[in-house]
């Protein structure tokens, strides 16, 4: 050991303890974390400040991005090149930065992950916004430091007028702890703030009605609003985003799905690799080609899809499966007075608005210095002027400058300052044009002095200036948002968004579905929609036509017993006359599942409502389920299962009652049951259900109907095309034509079914308002007046309604509102050319029992 050298003894648990934290608070104040104040971290500082020292603005050339990296390495940021660099070409790519402060000239990387050239290939400059974050610098508005090797001094934080934290957000990794913040619009961010300045007891939520949402460099749609609610309120939050994408549908019956904005920090080229993968692996049907046609117009990656393929199912598989749907973790964490905190949007805009609070402050007292050290000269001046033969003769009466400055100290009691500057004065200084202008300067000066000399002494002032600022801010730099917020079905905050409105849903016997403003229909003199509905495509009619509010549920019911939801604001709008949109486009339904029925539902929150109101099922095989609404009422994207069916059977009807309805099952062989609801107990959601009618093994359920007004009749149609409508209830006696029984009988005779006949295909509540749409096997429909169909007797065989050909039997049948101007529908090439009450036999060949 040397001489003078000695050994401390210590503790190296200790030792390790004390160097890891020195280590961490390293890491965590001077590399990862963004200051709150101008919310950079130093190496973007440091950046921006080296490119403003090289004089790149943004109205000058470009330099050459090694020649700006070196001067930062150099100066400012000893640490690898490729740490400048990088930084800096993520400051000047478009879709990294929502506000790109750099200016790159060359090959700076793609958003598929390609890499930029090197830094002896491209070049770079300053933007304007980026100016804006450096303006002020040279006006002691903020403090400097030393540099690395304490050559140089740097700023400590810049003295932006952005609010560039949130505008632009910032990531990073310290030790024990992680921020990621996500961008901001501009415009709405300055909304936000000037409202802030305006009252400093503005609640979150008020601010939000300005910062609606993360605005992503790369558009896209933020999917769910709870998780940018959390952000804002506490600091933490989880953002899902989407892709925007579209379906497109060809002559030819060929869809395509159409991407055009990709989740924000996805590599696009990686996303279609790994998308074909699962296509490859068979994880995702239904695409049969990817194409990735993006040029410089623009993003565009074509999802190619087969000829069976069910566009909103493949789409919904994608956002599962692929990154067309990605989370962002927002964690704002940044340094507080130099200590890590985690903040919540009115924080993080207090914190800037008192940072600029305090830039003002200091850049009006270094120009109040300016102006008052200018102001002291010009007064000796002026004096000098006024007394310009005395000054002239002290000076050449002295042997030297130092002397000539005393003496006139003496003799006018001036500053030294001001003697100096007497002393240095200029002879053309002597013209009586310069000494008027010494006087108007000296004037507009005194003014100066004391506007800035309010500005100190007046807050409300200083806050105005800061308003001010923020406003030319987002005039010269603020834009429309590029991220569509979007409301996903288990939220209800939409709802004080869009107003309860009455709205017309219509829905086609193909399955196509829209809203219209109620206004659009004009109220005849029946009360009821008497003007043309929809344009439907060929073979297609209006089915189902009822008034709903915006906040109204829609539940859809499939055949394998699924349940599905929709508000009704979710349900796309159109004029009357438009088609509307494919229900399978909207509901991710299984590719060989069918809708089977649609209930209006007025309000799944009302715990009175949905307690008190029951959803009841039938199946083919005579099985009746019911189960209370409030069982329905928790909505899920991918739908539930609302009934267990069995494997040899399938859901037939479903239908909204009350609990003290009467319900009647019909059945293939021309029977029909009668019983009271009451009669069914309700049960689970997952349950099988109970019997409501006793039928044979080569029998079936045709359909049910649930009781609610004695006006109405039971209309019947059988394949062959017989029809007949019944009373449900003697109009004389009241007696019940129906008689009440129990469920699970074989239930009475509805029809005469026989050969001639055939077995029966349809059972429908009906009154003399309603029409009816028949439709064959061939696709050949006939619309006709329900009253024009004679009420007859429980049992009677009925009468013809339609012609039928050959081997042609009756597909469908459908209760369908009213409309004066559609005309009744014919098959031309089948000859099948119909009257208003298609071909009625003579009641006469109606068989009673």
């Amino acid at each position: 050991m040397a001489d003078g050298e000695r050994i401390i003894q210590i503790n190296i648990e200790d030792e390790m303890k004390s160097a890891y934290i020195d280590y961490s608070m390293s890491v965590i104040v001077s590399r990862a974390l963004p200051d709150v104040r101008d919310g950079f971290k130093p190496v973007h500082r440091r950046v921006l400040y080296g490119m403003q020292d090289l004089g790149v603005y943004s109205n000058r050339a470009h330099k050459k991005s090694a020649r700006i990296v070196g001067e930062v390495l150099g100066k400012y940021h000893p640490h690898g090149d490729s740490s400048v660099y990088d930084t800096m070409v993520r400051m000047a790519q478009q879709w990294s930065l929502r506000y790109p402060l750099v200016d790159g000239q060359g090959n700076f990387g793609s958003v598929d992950g390609d890499s930029p050239a090197a830094m002896r290939y491209t070049e770079a400059r300053l933007r304007k916004v980026a100016e804006e974050m450096l303006s002020d610098l040279d006006k002691d508005t903020v403090d400097f430091r030393p540099n690395f090797d304490e050559s140089l001094q740097e700023p400590s934080v810049l003295p932006t007028k952005v609010p560039n934290l949130l505008v632009n957000g910032a990531s990073g990794i310290a030790v024990g702890m992680a921020t990621n913040m996500a961008p901001h619009n501009l415009s709405e961010v300055v909304d936000a703030t000037i409202a802030y300045i305006d009252n400093r007891d503005i609640e979150i939520a008020e601010l939000m009605q300005y910062v609606k949402a993360p605005d992503f460099p790369t558009g896209g749609i933020i999917y769910g609003y709870e998780g940018v609610k959390d952000a804002f309120e506490t600091g933490r939050g989880r953002v899902v985003m989407r892709a925007k994408a579209t379906i497109e549908e060809e002559e030819n019956g060929r869809s395509y799905i159409i991407v055009n904005e990709i989740p924000y920090l996805v590599n696009k080229a990686e996303m279609i690799k790994k998308t074909a993968d699962l296509i490859n692996d068979k994880k995702i049907d239904g695409i049969s080609d990817i194409r990735d046609e993006s040029d410089r117009n623009g993003m565009r990656v074509v999802y190619e899809l087969k000829r069976d393929a069910i566009p909103n199912v493949v789409l919904n598989k994608l956002f599962k499966y692929t990154q067309l749907q990605t989370s962002f973790s927002i964690n704002n964490i940044c340094l507080v007075d130099g200590r890590p905190r985690l903040l919540n949007l009115k924080e993080l805009i207090h914190y800037f608005v008192e940072f600029r609070h305090e830039v003002v402050i200091r850049r009006t007292r270094f120009e109040l210095k300016k102006a008052e050290d200018r102001a002291h000269i010009l007064e000796g001046l002026i004096i000098a002027s006024d007394n310009i033969d005395e000054v002239i003769a002290i000076i050449r009466a002295s042997k030297s400058p130092d002397e000539a400055r005393e003496n006139l100290m003496t003799r006018f009691e001036l500053s030294d300052l001001q003697a100096r500057a007497i002393v240095d004065m200029r002879l053309r200084q002597l013209t009586g044009l310069e000494q008027d202008k010494l006087r108007a300067e000296y004037n507009e000066l005194l003014e100066i002095i004391k506007d800035l000399k309010d500005i100190l002494d007046r807050e409300e002032r200083r806050m105005e200036i800061i308003k001010d600022e923020l406003a030319y801010i987002k005039e010269k730099y603020g834009d429309e948002r590029r991220s569509v917020i979007e409301y996903s079905a288990s939220e209800m905050r939409i709802e004080d968004l869009i107003p309860d409105e009455e709205v017309v849903v219509t829905i086609s016997h193909a399955g196509y579905i829209k809203r219209t403003n109620l206004a659009e229909y004009k109220v005849q003199n029946r009360g009821g929609v008497g003007s043309k509905g929809s344009t439907t495509r060929d073979k297609d009619f209006l089915e189902h036509l009822f008034v709903a509010t915006n906040h109204n549920y829609l539940l859809v019911f499939t055949e394998k017993g699924r349940c599905f939801w929709m508000r009704v604001f979710e349900i796309p709008e159109g004029n009357k006359t438009s088609k509307g949109r494919a229900i399978q486009n909207l509901i991710n339904i299984e590719q060989d599942d069918k809708v089977k029925a649609y209930i209006n539902v007025n309000d799944l929150k009302d715990q009175e409502y949905v307690e008190n109101n029951f959803i009841v099922m039938c199946t083919k095989r005579g099985v009746i389920k019911k189960t209370s609404l409030e069982a329905y009422s928790r909505p899920r994207t991918n739908g539930i299962n609302a009934i267990n069916i069995r494997e040899d059977d399938e859901l037939l009807e479903a239908k909204l009652t009350n609990g003290s309805n009467e319900i009647i099952l019909a059945v293939k062989s021309g029977r029909a049951i009668r019983f009271n609801e009451s009669t069914v107990r309700p049960m689970g959601r997952t349950a099988s259900g109970v019997r409501g009618v006793n039928i044979s093994e080569t029998d079936e359920v045709i359909g049910m109907i649930c009781i609610q007004e004695n006006s109405e009749t039971i209309l019947v149609v059988s394949e062959n095309g017989y029809g007949k409508r019944s009373y449900l209830n003697d109009p004389e006696d009241g007696e019940p034509v129906y008689r009440i029984t129990n469920r699970g009988g074989k239930g009475v005779k509805t029809l005469n079914v026989t050969d001639k006949t055939g077995p029966l295909t349809a059972i429908k509540t009906v009154t003399d308002e309603d029409d009816l749409m028949i439709i064959t096997q061939s696709g050949m429909a006939i619309r006709m007046h329900v009253a024009d169909i004679r009420v007859m007797g429980r049992t009677a065989q009925g009468v013809k309604l339609i012609n039928l050909k050959g081997k042609e039997s009756i597909a469908a049948v459908a209760k369908v509102p009213r409309s004066d101007e559609e005309e009744d529908m014919y098959d031309e090439e089948n000859g099948g050319e119909m009257n208003d009450n298609g071909t009625i036999v003579d009641d006469n060949n109606s068989v009673e029992e």
